[in-house]
């Protein structure tokens, strides 16, 4: 089966807070283990030692007087060395890469959340990325309150998880909004269904994309 396989393929996972996004790209990555695939999993910001040490900033909670400005450049320089370091060499050597953010989450927390200009977001992409596009992008879409329980619930908090409602209501927003725009990158599903239910879904979907396309 995987001797037809698309290789070099770039999926991401986007969603809010608490949306459940990480742990179904952790499973994804083990289906398509499983079923024989060379996976590359990783996780933004961070995924290299630099992009790890520059996450701890953006998320750390005492950071709370963080310029926007100064918030975005940090999530750009993370991602390009993320890109040089690890996503770029493992899409060239064929490997099928998961990663749990990417610039669309740039684009709904800097861009709608903070209300930066879309002009300058697509100009600081492009430095970083070079305009690079997933594949695919898997939209875990949840209510903003149930996810933030969510993670409260896990203890989890940082920095964002700080932030009003009304700002995460925006993000969310912003998420749908790119999904609309670009559909055929896009697959949005239900994140209030059991894990494992929208694991096989994903899965599912991400086998379609790889052995489908290479027809």
């Amino acid at each position: 089966m995987s001797a037809n396989r698309k290789s070099g393929v770039f999926i991401t996972f986007e969603g809010i807070e608490g949306s459940g996004k990480s742990t179904q790209a952790k499973l994804l990555a083990s289906g398509l283990a499983a079923a024989g695939v060379e996976v590359i999993a990783t996780h933004e910001p961070g995924g290299t030692l630099i992009s790890d040490r520059i996450r701890a900033l953006l998320l750390d909670p005492e950071h709370t007087d963080m310029d926007a400005t100064t918030e975005l450049l940090l999530y750009a320089a993370a991602r390009a060395q993320h890109l040089a370091q690890k996503i770029r060499p493992a899409l060239a050597a064929g490997a099928v890469v998961i990663c749990d953010r990417f610039s669309d989450s740039t684009v709904a927390y800097q861009g709608f959340g903070r209300g930066i200009a879309r002009e300058l977001l697509d100009a600081v992409d492009a430095v970083a990325t070079g305009r690079l596009r997933p594949h695919l992008t898997i939209l875990c879409d949840l209510d903003v309150r149930q996810g933030l329980q969510r993670n409260r619930n896990a203890r989890k908090r940082d920095r964002l998880e700080l932030e009003a409602v009304d700002f995460h209501e925006k993000v969310r927003a912003g998420f749908l909004a790119l999904a609309h725009d670009d559909p055929g990158r896009f697959h949005i599903v239900d994140a209030a269904q059991p894990p494992d239910v929208l694991a096989a879904e994903i899965l599912a979907r991400v086998k379609k994309v790889l052995w489908d396309s290479a027809k």
